[in-house]
């Protein structure tokens, strides 16, 4: 019986250019609970399915194989549509980081919820982008859109960004 879910994910290592502890968090947590639980069918095909996450020109693709490791499919989206939904949630990841561990407790809920909305919003996007493709829920959506940050944020393009504007486009 077909089962629309991922039961495997990884991160191409090659995309990746550098980790914080912060951002390596975020990425355990969003895999963690991701395989827990989630909605990921895929046009045309029958699941379960292991999945890798790559960035390639400019593209997130996302590598879809079925249970055995048999490569069914790749799905290709621009991210250039991404750019600020991520940059402006890692700026406040960011801030909500330094006052979780500073003396600004008394701001943690307005940011933390500032934090949610961006990610919400990043969600949506994702799902958006997806539709016609791979149909997620929207837990599933917004643990992709981590896993799409955590790869977006650190490409080239990102650090170049990040030398443009260094207070809003750091890891964190």
């Amino acid at each position: 019986m077909a089962e629309p879910r991922i039961i495997d994910i990884e991160l191409d290592e090659r995309s990746i250019l550098k980790r914080n502890a912060d951002i390596e968090q975020e990425r355990r947590i969003a895999i963690f609970d991701l395989l827990e639980k989630n909605h990921f069918d895929v046009v045309g095909q029958e699941g379960p399915f292991r999945v890798t996450l790559r960035v390639e020109e400019g593209r997130l693709a996302i590598v879809v194989a079925d249970a055995e490791g048999k490569a069914l499919d790749t799905i290709r989206i621009g991210l250039a549509r991404f750019r600020r939904p991520v940059r402006d949630y890692f700026a406040i990841c960011d801030s909500y980081f330094k006052a979780v561990r500073g003396d600004g407790a008394r701001g943690i809920e307005a940011i933390d919820m500032a934090r949610r909305g961006l990610h919400n919003d990043g969600a949506e996007l994702l799902k958006a982008c997806l539709a016609g493709k791979v149909e997620v829920d929207f837990d599933t959506a917004r643990r992709l859109f981590t896993l799409l940050c955590v790869l977006h944020i650190k490409q080239p393009t990102a650090a170049v960004d990040l030398a443009r504007h260094p207070r809003t486009s750091g890891g964190g």
